[in-house]
């Protein structure tokens, strides 16, 4: 896959104007010719039916419908066999019995259960900021998918296999927020529907369509079977920002009074007086003269980075390599994992998702060089000697902070 952009593997445009031009605002297809390249290293026939045969893929990693309805897990799943009694593997014969039927088949979170998806993933997200998950679409032939409705995040959309009709009509709700369904729009969205589509147009294999989250859509396989990656990204919004804002506005010390003994909580007159002055502190609260923008930040980030995984670690092998770890051997950062790396008096903090990892403040120039991503023998490391380094690089690999760069 090498060190190509995955965004620009894409879209048909450069990355500043997608940003300026369509990132949330209008749709865009791309051509196989415009992009120059398929998506053949990224998904396949053939790994669709790895996984579905040989993977042992469970629930909700895989799930099937038809005719607009899913499928009860019980008509596509069974135990393993002695040994894998566990129920709710997929079972390939049933999955094939369902398929032959006519039934869609939705493989989940290919971005945590397919190699090459998995470092394509990580790539987009680090490009674009925001999180983002991989399922794939498998439907049999001339088989019509749900009817339109929008979807509550920004969609790109890699045609796989075979040919797959696109209707995109513009929103009926602008910049949906996830507990903004179509559903609440059913009537406007019908009627939007039936009219003159933004898009109407046949994806083939190599083709990819970029849909802003509100866009309406449906779509109907044509010929035999066809497959399709949905890449689905949910926005971190302004909103996410002002909610953070506000939560940390409501501890201000004026909103923490109690109100009145013997208020009458559901009379609006009694009531009034005491949402002005909350409103009024929480105005306060929020315009205070203290930059806001640290605290949100750090909010924020580490929320993204929970919703968000790392590069995988091979536990086996990075135990052999740390055991044996001398100043020859070469490390780098782990790809995806936040580099929030502070000098806090004699110590340096290394900030995880899950955890904090201190060392002595002279590693301070070692971890920073290493933060930036690039590779390192592990005795050229700034500020510490190489037997040093060894005991510090040997810590950061059993923490998951850093792997072997082989």
């Amino acid at each position: 896959m090498g060190t190509a952009s995955a965004l620009q593997r894409c879209v048909a445009v450069p990355a500043d104007d997608f940003a300026d031009r369509y990132w949330g605002r209008q749709a865009l297809l791309s051509s196989a010719d415009d992009l120059g390249s398929t998506f053949d290293d990224l998904f396949s026939t053939q790994a669709a039916d790895e996984l579905l045969s040989v993977r042992g893929l469970r629930t909700p990693f895989i799930r099937m419908a038809k005719d607009g309805s899913v499928l009860s897990p019980q008509a596509f799943t069974a135990p393993g066999g002695y040994g894998a009694e566990v129920g709710d593997q997929v079972s390939s014969e049933k999955v094939l019995a369902e398929f032959a039927a006519g039934s869609t088949i939705v493989l989940q979170g290919l971005h945590r259960t397919w190699p090459p998806l998995q470092e394509f993933t990580r790539r987009l997200v680090a490009e674009l900021g925001h999180p983002a998950q991989v399922n794939a679409y498998i439907t049999p032939a001339s088989s019509r998918g749900f009817d339109p409705h929008y979807d509550v995040h920004d969609v790109f959309v890699l045609q796989i296999a075979g040919e797959k009709r696109w209707v995109i009509h513009e929103p009926v709700h602008e910049l949906p927020f996830g507990d903004e369904p179509w559903s609440d729009h059913r009537d406007a969205v019908a009627a939007r529907a039936a009219g003159t589509p933004a898009i109407d147009t046949v994806l083939a294999p190599g083709d990819a369509l970029y849909l802003p989250r509100g866009y309406l859509h449906s779509a109907t396989a044509l010929g035999g079977t066809t497959i399709h990656l949905t890449i689905g990204m949910p926005a971190v919004t302004r909103s996410d920002l002002a909610r953070v804002l506000v939560e940390r506005a409501l501890r201000s010390d004026a909103l923490r009074a109690s109100l009145p003994l013997g208020i009458d909580l559901g009379d609006p007159e009694q009531i009034a007086t005491e949402v002005r002055a909350a409103a009024d502190e929480l105005v306060a609260a929020l315009t205070t003269t203290e930059d806001p923008s640290p605290a949100v930040a750090a909010t924020v980030g580490a929320r993204f980075a929970r919703s968000t995984r790392p590069e995988p670690v091979r536990p086996l092998h990075t135990v052999e390599v740390a055991a044996a770890l001398t100043g020859t051997d070469r490390v780098r950062w782990r790809e995806g994992m936040p580099a929030d790396v502070r000098t806090e008096g004699a110590q340096v903090a290394i900030t995880l998702p899950r955890t904090t990892v201190r060392l002595p403040a002279v590693c301070s120039d070692a971890l920073h060089a290493l933060s930036d991503g690039t590779i390192h023998a592990v005795g050229t490391l700034p500020g510490l000697d190489e037997d040093d380094a060894v005991v510090v690089v040997r810590r950061l690999l059993r923490e998951g902070v850093l792997v072997p760069a082989s």
